[in-house]
């Protein structure tokens, strides 16, 4: 099937060709045939009954400095395409939802991947509270006795935004640490958003396994390991990824969340497991698949475009 396919990322110009998720899911759509179609959540738009953006045809290629050849500025009607890939980066804040409100609008008419109703109620950091037995010790609050008892229960803590990303705000506080107070302000001062709290895992020195999942089944995993002095693993702030590959233990956790990822409609998630923990399940731009298929030879990007053009076939 050929299929017209519309990318509301980040702006395609700016993304790493080695690195971006994106990029390698467009690569794999226009070996199969498939147009592109590139536009910015900015440029989302509701008019009048329907949903409309503004953007530009797009042909990538693995050409450094060169990746992006942009066809004619445009103003399209979402309803026109086959596929919507709803994949610009966090933030998840209220311009996040209300861009799920919109693509509810189109969806399933026109198949937007991940469903966008799901993203919306699947945040990263929450969607593991479902999974208690496969989780750290976890709290989420605003009030600060909560987590000085929660720190008293568990020594070291990790303490970050709820809907932070890319290794943003996140602080390791050990039982001695003064801090704490003084970033609970600060914190309460930048939003209303509660803080999400767990128990730190010693093990994240050796690295924070990235899972990635295809229809709720695991594919292949990389480890991102810290850089040294540092608590967080994101690639974003110097982690490094490495080969690896999956334990017993993050097969059992693929296959309790698995189901519930696939009838969710998340085809396309990346879960962060340390130490035999599961932290966090990624749903709205996970990354991770240009490293899989360096060291694994694993091309998740096909295995993604298969589910999805499995998922179309079925409702013909």
């Amino acid at each position: 099937m050929s299929l017209y396919v519309a990318l509301q990322m980040d702006p395609v110009e700016h993304v790493s060709i080695n690195a971006d998720s994106t990029f390698r899911l467009g690569l794999e759509a226009q070996a199969r045939g498939h147009r592109l179609f590139q536009y910015t959540v900015d440029k989302l738009s509701y008019v009048e009954g329907r949903v409309i953006a503004k953007g530009r045809p797009i042909t990538l290629q693995r050409e450094e400095g060169n990746h992006v050849i942009f066809g004619d500025w445009a103003e399209v009607d979402l309803a026109d395409f086959d596929v919507v890939w709803l994949r610009q980066d966090p933030p998840f804040d209220m311009g996040y939802i209300t861009n799920t409100h919109l693509l509810d609008r189109v969806h399933p008419e026109t198949f937007v991947v991940n469903d966008p109703f799901w993203v919306r109620n699947c945040p990263e950091k929450l969607l593991v509270l479902d999974f208690p037995d496969l989780t750290p010790p976890t709290l989420i609050t605003r009030d600060l006795a909560q987590i000085r008892a929660f720190r008293e229960r568990h020594g070291d803590i990790i303490v970050k935004p709820l809907y932070g990303n890319g290794g943003a705000g996140i602080f390791h506080l050990r039982p001695e640490d003064p801090n704490l107070s003084s970033l609970v302000e600060t914190f309460s001062a930048i939003n209303r958003e509660p803080i999400i709290a767990q128990k730190f895992l010693p093990a994240v020195v050796k690295g924070d396994k990235r899972i990635i999942l295809v229809d709720g089944e695991p594919v292949g995993a990389i480890n991102r390991v810290p850089a040294k002095g540092e608590a967080r693993s994101n690639m974003h702030v110097g982690g490094r990824p490495e080969k690896v590959g999956l334990t017993e233990r993050e097969r059992e956790i693929c296959a309790i969340i698995g189901p519930v990822l696939r009838e969710k409609g998340l085809i396309f998630t990346g879960i962060d497991v340390i130490d035999g923990w599961l932290t966090e399940i990624n749903v709205t731009s996970p990354t991770g698949i240009q490293e899989l298929e360096r060291f694994d030879g694993i091309n998740a990007a096909a295995l993604i475009w298969d589910a999805v053009e499995r998922r179309l076939a079925e409702r013909t």
